[in-house]
């Protein structure tokens, strides 16, 4: 997809791999549409991108399909959704709250999933258009003490591979980029800081690239860094002993 014009709605737009993305899709010529929680940072990024600011909580249905029907009000029409916005939870799954397993599957999985159900039928009329979902390693492979986490991250990947299935001959592009780890503020919200002195925490602009190339290029599957690809790899080719390099190196 040519960025240049394209009408771009990214969703965890007030900081990290979200202001990144926005910055650099309006770099690339993109009307950019930056959403997120913290209004204020959100306006910053908004100035910074020469975008239009959408606050918003996506933790309800109603707050998504109302985030849609803003975003498509600002231009008439949206190219390219990147689903950006996620929390993180961490500790042992028996102790984990109810509410917050409910509160990450709404945000991370569910939200994704109802702004590419509102904003697709308008690419489909077009003939043109880009779900871009952002998800985790974690997803790919599991991790202990991010179950629901992972989970949600992994759905995504299911959800995007579907897409690209149901979509391939369409021409709407689909596109997950799957981060490691990345040094912004998501451990410190999450209440557990990284712990681990590998792999190094990578920066949100070195996904914020991968998010344009994908989109640019109609590229699958981007892992960052590369490197990482050898996980999932490994777990698909000798589960057993990947099992056991997980369970002796795998913990924060």
């Amino acid at each position: 997809m040519d960025l240049s014009g394209a009408v771009v709605l990214v969703t965890g737009g007030s900081s990290g791999i979200g202001a990144a993305s926005a910055v650099a899709l309006a770099g690339r010529g993109a009307r950019v549409l930056v959403s997120g929680r913290d209004a204020v940072a959100l306006d910053e990024v908004a100035r910074t991108c020469g975008g239009t600011a959408l606050p918003a909580d996506l933790s309800t249905a109603e707050a998504c399909a109302e985030l849609a029907g803003r975003a498509l009000a600002v231009h008439g029409q949206v190219d390219v959704l990147v689903s950006s916005a996620g929390i993180g939870a961490a500790g042992p799954f028996a102790q984990l709250a109810p509410a917050m397993i409910e509160e990450l599957v709404r945000v991370n999985l569910l939200a994704p999933a109802l702004l590419a159900r509102a904003l697709l039928p308008g690419m489909l009329e077009r003939g043109r258009g880009h779900l871009l979902l952002v998800g985790s390693i974690a997803g790919l492979t599991g991790v202990a003490d991010e179950a629901t986490y992972a989970a949600t991250k992994g759905g995504l990947s299911i959800l995007a591979e579907s897409l690209r299935l149901e979509l391939h001959d369409r021409g709407i592009g689909v596109s997950t980029v799957i981060p490691g780890v990345v040094a912004t503020a998501f451990f410190e919200r999450r209440g557990v800081a990284y712990g681990r002195r590998w792999p190094r925490p990578v920066p949100p602009e070195r996904i914020a690239s991968a998010v344009v190339r994908a989109v640019e290029r109609n590229r699958a599957e981007t892992i960052v860094p590369r490197w990482l690809s050898s996980a999932p790899r490994a777990r698909g080719l000798a589960p057993a002993g990947y099992r056991f390099l997980a369970r002796r190196f795998g913990k924060n």
